[in-house]
């Protein structure tokens, strides 16, 4: 109870952790020694301690009031450790208090860190009258307030991180000193500390790297299936496989390390490969996981579901052969009900059938017309009297229907009359006027074909160029999405010969097909190789997604061949195609389509084909004849380059 204290090159202490370890701390050394005492805080612990009376701690406080007011100094009460305070020890520290002149209370916690700023300030007010009354608040209160502080501190805290720090692999000490000057951090330190403020930051990068190594997963599980595709696309190999026995068949292919890669280290979310930049293969750790394996059963149901539906497209079109309902030129409606079943329906669109239908019904008119051709050929009698313009009038024409009529061959075109009678009429002209150009056999008279043959022959012979060598090659990427680039792939190498040969304009080519459908970064889908450099490229798209692949994948090619001395993919010729589009081919999502292509065409300044300008039909690729024109301009386009 002195006011009055001398204690000359003593050491000022802060904490009790600087007892016997003096030398590891800052040294200040109290002034002069000597020191006022300007007031009192009287402590009271009012938790609940072990081999402790709370009765006789507060008579000893009582006695010590006795003497400290003696001073005439200002005394505050201090109700210590109030996050484990006892309340009846509360209740009579009041009671203490209340029956005291002036004596007032202040409840804290040091170590929740509540009113203990508020007993100092306490203190130095009644020392100092000058000085603003202090408002005591209670414990409770005040601790709500610290609350709602540190919460309000904390927000704005986490906030700052998350602006700060972006990448999960950076340090705390580096992002702290990033972080300092920010009233957010200074704060947020100030009321809770370092270590917590370190803590959150941790959480924060830990949700960082989850975030990233989810990234990495989706993206590796997206490309599995392409995987599955390139390398197991055989269903009778892996039918009846697990996906354990599985993977040591894929380990076997030849272009196993062009999709995974086999860490050393497992699992691969574990290791420094999260990190690695080139790590777009798929880790083969990955399998091991339940959404791969769910991905390897879709795989497997994907094949089967395509083998069914070969089967009912090959049931189908049997049913087509055997038919005798379906004849040349009857429509889709009035057969439908004749060839179609409940098993049918189950597994292809109508759309499917009906092309399919529509394909076999080319093929049955195109038979039917070469036999009425022959049939008019075997009755060349009947035209011999016709007059030299070789029109025959109505009367003769009767004639001509009524001696063929109870033919077979003439009756299997009931349906197409209009086509029968221009038939007949393309017959007379041919009688009378037997050249190349009026041939029923068209491209296939052996006159304008042989004529053909010569002509590239000896054209060939004067320009010297060998059979084999580059400018008789043609190399064509076809690249579109969801199975486009295959499907005309397939159509034009139907078109070849069997060793993948096609005629343009009387000469044959050697005609190589890449067909991509997947990232192009990926060697296996780039455009071009050691042995394969492109002379042009077909770009198909039927959807808005399967058109902003083509323009990525163009980009990503240009890209990759930037800065380097034969930049043969920037001028590359290209040619985008519409095709295979869904919906109304008058609504508003083909015009639509329409319009961005022209637009995607504009910018990569390349052809574009509609619909209209290309004569492709609607829900149909392209044709013979198209392919064939498609082909002669990049063909023309590589000869320029």
């Amino acid at each position: 109870a002195a006011t009055k204290l001398a204690s000359a090159e003593k050491l000022m202490y802060f904490c009790t952790d600087q007892l016997g370890l003096e030398q590891d701390f800052e040294q200040k050394q109290m002034p002069d020694g000597k020191l006022p005492v300007d007031g009192f805080l009287l402590c009271v612990d009012v938790s609940r301690g072990m081999n402790r009376n709370f009765d006789e701690q507060l008579k000893f406080v009582s006695n010590l009031y006795n003497q400290l007011a003696k001073t005439k100094k200002p005394v505050v009460v201090v109700l210590t450790k109030c996050d484990e305070g006892v309340e009846r020890y509360i209740r009579d520290a009041h009671a203490f208090a209340l029956g005291k002149k002036n004596l007032q209370v202040v409840e804290t916690s040091a170590r929740s860190n509540v009113n203990v700023e508020l007993a100092f300030g306490t203190v130095v007010q009644l020392a100092d009258r000058s000085r603003g009354k202090a408002k005591i608040v209670p414990y409770f209160e005040a601790l709500k307030q610290q609350s709602q502080q540190i919460a309000a501190a904390k927000d704005k805290y986490e906030w700052l991180v998350s602006r700060v720090v972006k990448s999960h692999n950076e340090p705390w000490a580096a992002a702290s000193r990033k972080m300092q000057p920010a009233p957010e951090y200074q704060d947020y330190v100030y009321l809770e500390g370092t270590h917590k403020a370190k803590k959150l930051f941790l959480q924060h990068v830990q949700r960082l790297k989850q975030e990233h190594v989810e990234r990495r997963r989706r993206n590796y599980l997206a490309l599995l299936p392409q995987a599955l595709d390139a390398l197991v696309p055989d269903l009778d190999e892996i039918d009846r496989l697990s996906l354990a026995k599985a993977e040591k068949l894929l380990e076997a292919k030849p272009d196993f390390s062009k999709w995974f890669v086999v860490l050393e280290e497992t699992p691969w979310d574990a290791t420094s490969h999260v990190d690695a930049a080139d790590s777009e293969r798929i880790p083969f750790d990955l399998l091991e996981t339940p959404a791969a394996e769910r991905l390897y059963e879709a795989h497997l149901e994907k094949l089967r579901a395509e083998r069914k539906r070969a089967e009912v497209r090959r049931a189908f079109r049997e049913n087509l052969e055997t038919s005798p309902f379906v004849t040349p030129g009857k429509p889709w409606e009035e057969a439908r009900s004749f060839i179609m079943n409940e098993e049918f329906y189950l597994w292809l669109d109508e759309s499917v059938y009906v092309d399919i239908y529509a394909k076999h019904q080319k093929r049955l008119i195109d038979k039917a017309k070469e036999d009425f051709q022959e049939l008019l050929l075997e009755y060349s009698e009947l035209f011999y009297e016709l007059e030299l313009d070789a029109k025959p009038s109505k009367e003769k024409m009767g004639v001509i229907q009524e001696v063929l009529g109870e033919e077979q061959r003439f009756k299997a075109l009931q349906k197409l009359q209009a086509e029968r009678d221009a038939l007949v009429l393309k017959h007379v002209h041919f009688v009378y006027h037997p050249t190349k150009e009026t041939c029923p056999g068209c491209s296939g008279c052996v006159d304008a074909r042989t004529e053909q043959l010569l002509g590239s022959r000896s054209v060939r012979n004067r320009r010297g160029v060998p059979p084999d060598s580059d400018v008789d090659r043609l190399n064509l990427v076809i690249l579109g999405k969801d199975g486009l680039a295959r499907e005309l792939a397939n159509e034009i190498r139907a078109l070849c010969t069997s060793d993948d040969k096609y005629v343009i304009e009387g000469k044959m080519y050697e005609l190589s097909l890449r067909p991509i459908e997947g990232n192009v970064r990926l060697p296996v889908n780039a455009f071009q190789t050691p042995t394969f450099q492109p002379h042009g490229c077909l770009c198909l798209y039927n959807s808005k997604e399967s058109l902003s692949y083509v323009v990525e994948s163009i980009e990503k090619s240009r890209e990759s061949t930037l800065g380097r001395r034969e930049n043969h993919l920037g001028h590359l010729p290209l040619t985008l195609i519409l095709v295979n589009k869904r919906g109304d081919p008058s609504g508003e999502t083909l015009h639509s389509l329409i319009q961005q292509g022209q637009q995607i065409a504009s910018k990569l300044q390349c052809v574009f084909l509609d619909p209209a300008s290309a004569g492709i039909g609607y829900g149909r690729n392209i044709n013979e004849k198209q392919i064939g024109q498609l082909l002669k301009g990049l063909l023309d386009s590589k000869r320029n380059l």
